[in-house]
């Protein structure tokens, strides 16, 4: 059995406003990776079967490995629709924020959301939330907001109204937000959830595939190109991939193609620390992705020199100057962790 760990008056407080609201928006942050996109589709899932009428509104394009969700090609992309997702944002009764602890995190959406007379819920798993929801919740300590929507239906009494197409969504954010169930995932109670959504009909090892084994040519080309240029700093135990917008248009690079390039230096023996920047081809900053093993808290590396944060092993940031300066930074970083990376155990 699961363990109730959201607040029970916040479950009431939001099942009365689900009772009462008619139109509801579910919105996420800018770049929508898989929890994003997983635990919004979940949660539309169960309230359109709820017979609510409800949209799901992210800032800016997905990643096409994520397509094949059911009833994805419903969601309405703010940079795209803008008028439209203004009119839906206004008219709902309720807004779900999801995957998201600050209200910068969903860029140009940011001020309807504000302004927006509806009942408004935070469901997130992100360090230092923002109050600019009537409901806060919270759990950092839980592996993705996919596993907090499937708590939170749980918690409301609706289990069973779980279906399939809700069940795959959820398992989608739950895998990709673990690299596969290889960080972030030792509580067993992710493993009952699992259960759970495998009792609903889902195919696991077929969701795997359509998320990590169906990308281009062109990805597996720019993949060992970035490996190419890659950097060791043994005595840090850390590795750097980097990446360009020209490098990004010269393998004709679609969003979501370095999407889990970040992981890949941990393969190499004695590696703590991985970090992989990435030019934005949208704006003039940096995408900064961290990731570590053991006990290194990359996402205290990732607030203190990069405005970002996350989790223990998977974080990242934003850095506005050049890909150079970007280098620099990191490089500071590495030597004012060096005892901690040299302290963590493999």
């Amino acid at each position: 059995m699961l363990t109730n760990i959201i607040e029970q008056t916040k479950i009431d407080h939001f099942s009365q406003w689900l009772r009462d609201a008619q139109n509801v928006v579910i919105v996420s942050h800018v770049s929508p990776d898989g929890d994003a996109i997983g635990s919004s589709m979940g949660l539309w899932h169960f309230l359109r079967d709820a017979n609510k009428r409800a949209d799901v509104i992210v800032p800016n394009a997905f990643p096409d490995f994520l397509k094949w969700m059911p009833k994805s090609e419903h969601i309405l992309t703010y940079d795209r629709n803008k008028d439209i997702a203004d009119r839906l944002i206004a008219e709902a009764d309720l807004i779900c924020c999801l995957d998201f602890n600050a209200i910068r995190r969903i860029d140009a959406m940011a001020d309807a959301i504000l302004e927006a007379d509806a009942n408004k819920i935070l469901i997130d798993h992100h360090l230092y939330p923002e109050p600019f929801c009537g409901i806060i919740i919270s759990h950092p300590e839980i592996s993705s907001t996919s596993e907090l929507v499937f708590r939170t239906i749980c918690q409301l009494g609706h289990s069973d109204k779980i279906t399939k197409e809700c069940a795959e969504c959820i398992y989608t954010g739950m895998m990709t937000d673990t690299g596969g169930f290889t960080y972030n995932s030792n509580n067993r109670e992710i493993y009952l959830i699992i259960g759970e959504l495998l009792s609903k009909g889902i195919d696991k090892d077929a969701i795997y595939r359509k998320v990590f084994n169906t990308y281009s040519e062109s990805r597996l080309r720019l993949m060992g190109h970035v490996l190419t240029t890659m950097q060791v700093f043994p005595s840090h135990h850390a590795a750097l991939i980097t990446l360009t917008k020209r490098e990004q248009s010269g393998f004709n690079y679609i969003r979501g193609d370095s999407e889990g390039f970040v992981n890949i230096p941990l393969t190499i023996k004695g590696v703590v620390l991985s970090c992989f920047l990435r030019e934005d081809t949208e704006k003039p900053m940096i995408k900064i992705s961290l990731r570590s093993v053991g006990n290194f808290p990359c996402n205290k590396l990732a607030a203190e020199f990069f405005n970002g944060g996350g989790h223990l092993n998977a974080s990242g940031g934003e850095f506005y100057g050049t890909l150079a300066e970007a280098r620099r930074v990191f490089l500071q970083a590495l030597d004012a962790y060096k005892p901690l990376l040299n302290e963590t155990e493999r």
